[in-house]
């Protein structure tokens, strides 16, 4: 596995982070990006201070079509190659559907699916000739339906439903594809994520200190990918919630429900 390169997005803090250094530990060349060039620019600093690993970093927002394709064209610049595809970058949100604007919910979109497809569209051609791994960093909210999360949910569903068509178009290619979808993680996400009227909800409301840690979810995910899994549940409590969801609907919508409007600072 050494000496492959990796594309990690969103890979500034939380779990793309914990990613990078991962398989930067693993003997890979790595391609990195996110928004905020400086912390990346800090990730990559770091990493090859404490790895024999090339580093490229890539300023990019994964919602616009052309920072996609310059992820990929700067890879393919500086590497010649594309092993792995890890589409991690995400923003969530927590608010009713009622009170969250349309753009707020494009936002989300743009971010989470637009993202994953852009930057899969344009490695393909290089994914196949590798036989390489196409990988999506997804939540419990794409198997499980969770309130005051419309747009964030919707968007998990559609990242699925994509790689999940794509899987089966390349059953004979030697494509890989994987969903991983960790429960909770202690990231920024929720201290950005899009609040009623569109604003950035700050701090987190949850008990970030029991959640999963953005190194162990690192850790499964590329073993998940050196395995070629096909889909990967993060999480004891994820794992019985994806399960007792399909089992029992109709009860998991109360469960989860009463779950949510518990929690501080409830929108309902």
């Amino acid at each position: 596995m050494k000496n492959k390169v990796c594309i990690i997005t969103g890979a500034s803090s939380g779990i793309g982070k914990a990613l990078a250094y991962e398989y930067a530990s693993r003997g890979h060349r790595i391609s990195i990006s996110a928004r905020r060039t400086k912390m990346l620019q800090e990730v990559a600093d770091d990493i090859q201070s404490k790895f024999a690993v090339e580093v490229l970093t890539v300023t990019a927002d994964v919602s616009k079509e052309k920072d996609c394709k310059n992820i990929i064209d700067q890879t393919l610049a500086q590497f010649g190659q594309i092993d792995i595809l890890i589409n991690n970058a995400g923003i969530s949100q927590r608010a009713l559907l009622k009170d969250l604007p349309i753009n707020s919910l494009r936002e989300v979109m743009g971010i989470n699916y637009w993202g994953t497809v852009y930057c899969t569209k344009f490695a393909l051609e290089h994914l196949l000739k590798t036989k390489g791994s196409v990988v999506a960093v997804s939540s419990i909210s794409g198997f499980s339906p969770l309130p005051a999360r419309t747009a964030y949910c919707s968007s998990k569903y559609a990242v699925h439903g994509f790689l999940e068509s794509l899987r089966v178009e390349n059953m004979e290619t030697g494509l890989h594809v994987m969903i991983a979808a960790p429960e909770y993680t202690s990231t920024e996400i929720r201290k950005h994520a899009i609040v009623a009227g569109g604003e950035k909800q700050g701090e987190s409301p949850r008990d970030e200190g029991k959640m999963l840690t953005p190194e162990f979810v690192a850790y499964r995910i590329a073993k998940g990918v050196s395995k070629r899994r096909r889909t990967l549940v993060i999480g004891k409590m994820g794992t019985f919630t994806v399960l007792f969801t399909r089992l029992f609907p109709k009860v998991s919508d109360r469960l989860i429900y009463n779950y949510i409007k518990k929690e501080a600072n409830s929108p309902f």
